[in-house]
C-alpha cells in the first residue's frame, strides 16, 4: 500500500507540474479588435498585424452576442490561464484558457 501511495503522489505531482506552464500575455493597448466566433473562442487581431486565439476554460453563455469586457490585470495586459472575463448584460464570469498564436507578426 505504501508503494502504490509514493508512486501515486510521484505521479500527481509530475501530471501538476505539466500544468503550470507559464502564461502568455498580450500587451492591451497593442489589441487592434477583438472577435467572438463563439462561446468559448475570443481572437484577438493586434496592431503589428499577428493574430492570437483564445480557447476559453469553459463555454461562456451569451458571450458571441453580448460581448465582453475585462480588468487588466497585470496592468496593461491580458493573460491566459490566469484572467476572467464578464460577459456585458448576462454578468457571466468565465475564465480564459490558454492563448494560441494564429499568425505572425508583420516581417
Amino acid at each position: 500500500m505504501l508503494k502504490f501511495t509514493f508512486a501515486f503522489g510521484l505521479t500527481f505531482l509530475a501530471s501538476t507540474a505539466v500544468q503550470a506552464a507559464p502564461a502568455t500575455c498580450l500587451q492591451s493597448h497593442l489589441i487592434r479588435d477583438t472577435k467572438v466566433t463563439d462561446d468559448r473562442t475570443i481572437v484577438f487581431h493586434m496592431l503589428d498585424g499577428s493574430v492570437w486565439q483564445n480557447t476559453l476554460v469553459n463555454a461562456c453563455p451569451e458571450l458571441k452576442f453580448n460581448g465582453f469586457s475585462y480588468v487588466e490585470n497585470p496592468p496593461d495586459q491580458i493573460c491566459g490561464n490566469l484572467q476572467t472575463i464578464r460577459v456585458i448584460r448576462a454578468g457571466s464570469v468565465c475564465l480564459l484558457g490558454p492563448f494560441t498564436q494564429v499568425k505572425p507578426a508583420h516581417s
